[in-house]
């Protein structure tokens, strides 16, 4: 069985060299018509567009990709083609609300915020936004919950109206699908209109992906004083992002608040199983993180554990000293966990 894998899934291959001795391992951009030709099997990140261009005439039956979102995979042609695929929904839903729960203790530590006296806007409440939610609700904030399809199928609440999160919150955080049509569509959720009937400037996330905000009217939002700052992790058009956007925004960083070492061994160890089940393989020991190195010395306040785990300042710092370097920081991105155990 010939695999074709995209060469930034990190702690796959040792368990992938128990399943077949014929892996191929390839940049996520660079994977071609001709690599995939021959090939079983096709696991990837969101550097590789999925379609008929790609998988038109080749022997690929099970196409696997290792993230939450997946936008780069045309659904329609994998079902007119009897492809089947998966992505990994929830794998690194904690890995973001680490993410988000750092920019909090920043927003704490740094600018004397009380979060018990801010309200914040989850725009998307699924497997990520839901535990962003607890996290908030853990340091006392008032949640807006904004989730149409989870409204209508009846599915939690209560829900807010995005008309209550643009009026009412001091934080407004993205976590969900970019879609362009159906009933719900996300591209360019927040755009300039949104920006212009905000009503307390508050602070923009987002984590989720970069056309869900109009990076363009985010710039004007800040430049204008329509928001008071703005953390973005997802970009429009990376790795080519918005110099003047990166320069302006609070914190930046190249697409990896998802990236934590437990985030990508739940992804690994779901496409494996999805792998296995697939082609009827035994499903092999399932892949753990690597441990923190022995130098890490663990405070005894909370706080300042999680921002020792995981400060995001770090991040931003390397990519605003270095915006060229985007999609290399995102593939050797170094070791983080969520837990100091």
């Amino acid at each position: 069985m010939k695999i074709v894998i995209d060469d930034k899934i990190p702690y796959i291959r040792e368990t992938i060299s128990r399943l077949t001795d014929d892996a191929v391992y390839i940049k996520g951009s660079d994977i071609g018509p001709d690599d995939v030709r021959d090939a079983d099997a096709l696991i990837v990140r969101t550097r590789t567009r999925c379609d008929e261009r790609l998988l038109g005439g080749s022997s690929v039956k099970f196409v696997a990709t290792a993230t939450i979102g997946f936008d780069h995979i045309d659904a329609g042609y994998m079902e007119r083609a009897g492809i089947e695929w998966m992505s990994c929904p929830g794998c690194n839903a904690a890995s973001v609300a680490q993410y988000v729960r750092s920019v909090l203790l920043l927003l704490k530590r740094d600018r004397g915020a009380r979060l018990g006296g801010l309200t914040m806007g989850i725009v998307g409440c699924g497997h990520v936004g839901t535990k962003v939610k607890a996290v908030a609700e853990e340091y006392g904030m008032r949640v807006l919950a904004c989730d149409p399809p989870r409204q209508e199928r009846g599915d939690g609440g209560p829900f807010a109206t995005m008309e209550d999160i643009e009026r009412e919150a001091d934080i407004i955080t993205f976590h969900v699908p970019l879609t362009a049509d159906g009933p719900h569509p996300t591209l360019h959720l927040a755009d300039k209109v949104f920006f212009g009937r905000l009503g307390r400037r508050p602070l923009i996330i987002n984590t989720s992906r970069g056309g869900v905000v109009d990076n363009a009217a985010l710039l004007d939002a800040l430049i204008y004083n329509k928001v008071g700052d703005a953390v973005v992790d997802t970009w429009e058009n990376e790795p080519q992002i918005s110099r003047e956007l990166l320069g302006r925004a609070w914190i930046g960083t190249p697409h990896i608040a998802g990236y934590s070492a437990d985030g990508k061994v739940n992804a690994d160890n779901m496409v494996i199983e999805g792998l296995c089940r697939r082609f009827g393989l035994d499903v092999p020991p399932r892949i753990v993180p690597p441990k923190l190195p022995a130098t890490f010395v663990p405070s005894t306040d909370d706080d300042t554990l999680r921002l020792q785990l995981y400060n995001p300042l770090d991040d931003s710092a390397r990519l605003k000293a270095s915006p060229e370097s985007f999609e290399e920081q995102r593939g050797n991105y170094p070791l983080r966990r969520e837990r100091a155990d």
